[in-house]
């Protein structure tokens, strides 16, 4: 019998399917749950006010602790900086509260490791760090640190943070090649990507059309989608010079992007620059996981994009799992393992970042395709039920926290 454990788990930004970001935490937490273990979340909401109170709720048996903690991303780096500190002073100080026997922090950013260590010394139990982006890698290319002080101190957070992790899971094999690299025993890490939620992406045909219904600019249009944060590195400015390519290669195609971040009123008033907003392109600045369930239905394709980075070829995008879970072509614009799964198993296409033209070509023509739509369709909810249901990828999740707690 499997030993049953009480767990705090460490996300500043965790969310829930009523919440429009990413749900790998919830998802992963209420199965430990339904395993019989005890989970702890100790995570934030972003206020603007360090007067207001923290507040519990329970989340499909999951016991949230939601923080106050200031947050924008309009925030410059010292502010950010102060932001986090004060999460990880008020969850040592909650968590100091509970009786825990394992302690699971995931990032970004990075820094969530230091409550996570100082947790697990404090309590003398194992510690468990989940890495989801290449950092300080990530942050370097992108310029956000660029002094070679702050460089050198994210390395040594690097360092130390894989060094007092009594296991590591990474989301793909080239991040985890990437921390045994920094010196880390291969035995001491685990590959587990993000997953597919099959169940979640089942909805009825009806819910796509009604969505359809909705907007007279749509109808029965072909539709491309793309869902998730507007960052710098998530370069959806891309898209926005597809569409406009578009207009003249295929007028019918329609795109709708839905999600914001920092870049969301450049990529607003690019749109508007080049004619494109409110003609074939169109925003909407966020909806929770379960609408969106519903756009995916009555999406044509959908896409996961990024900035030409070799840093970020590692990455596991949780928008790329969502198409396969709901049997979505994709189209990205990035090389790496997700490009490399997209073409073994003829879930899509991967088009070149730096050429608008042949990017929408290409795209145009798996649209004008039914007979190919339809295929990559099914080849991506083949790939998403095989490879990466989040059932399946749950128990290689609980078999770490079982390993390191024995």
């Amino acid at each position: 019998m499997n030993k049953k454990m009480n767990i705090i788990y460490l996300h500043q930004y965790f969310s829930t399917p009523s919440m429009s970001s990413g749900t790998r935490s919830f998802e992963m937490a209420r199965r430990l749950v339904k395993s019989g273990h005890k989970v702890y979340m100790l995570s934030s909401r972003h206020t603007r006010s360090y007067k207001e109170k923290k507040y519990f709720t329970v989340e499909d048996g999951i016991f949230v602790w939601w923080l106050p903690v200031q947050y924008s991303n309009n925030m410059n780096y010292i502010m950010r900086l102060f932001s986090f500190i004060r999460y990880c002073y008020l969850a040592i100080i909650q968590a100091r509260k509970i009786d825990y026997d394992i302690v699971f922090a995931t990032s970004t950013p990075l820094t969530i490791a230091i409550p996570g260590i100082l947790l697990s010394k404090l309590n003398k139990t194992p510690f468990i760090l989940e890495i989801r982006d290449l950092w300080p890698e990530l942050p370097i290319a992108i310029g956000a640190l660029r002094s070679q002080f702050s460089i050198y101190l994210a390395k040594l957070l690097e360092r130390w943070s894989y060094d007092n992790a009594d296991h590591i899971i990474g989301l793909s094999e080239e991040m985890c090649a990437k921390i045994e690299m920094n010196g880390q025993p291969e035995d001491k890490i685990s590959n587990i990507p993000n997953g597919c939620d099959i169940d979640l992406f089942n909805v009825k045909i009806e819910k796509g059309i009604e969505f359809r219904n909705k907007y007279d600019w749509l109808g029965p249009n072909p539709l491309v989608i793309y869902t998730g944060a507007l960052g710098k590195m998530n370069n959806v400015i891309f898209l926005v010079e597809i569409a406009d390519y578009m207009k003249k290669l295929n007028s019918d195609i329609r795109f709708l992007i839905i999600g914001k971040g920092k870049e969301e009123k450049i990529i607003f008033d690019y749109a508007k620059k080049l004619g494109v907003l409110d003609n074939n392109l169109f925003i909407i600045r966020e909806l929770t996981k379960n609408y969106l369930v519903n756009i995916y239905s009555a999406a044509s394709v959908c896409t996961s994009l990024f900035m030409p980075l070799k840093e970020m070829e590692a990455n596991s995008a949780n928008k790329f799992f969502d198409a396969l879970a709901a049997g979505k072509p994709l189209m990205i614009n990035y090389k790496g393992w997700q490009a490399k799964l997209i073409e073994k198993y003829n879930a899509g296409i991967v088009v070149p970042s730096d050429n608008v033209s042949i990017a929408a070509k290409e795209l145009e023509a798996l649209i004008v395709d039914e007979k190919r739509l339809f295929s990559t369709g099914k080849a991506a909810k083949e790939l998403a039920i095989k490879h990466f249901d989040r059932d399946k990828l749950y128990k290689s999740f609980e078999n770490v926290f079982l390993s390191v707690s024995n």
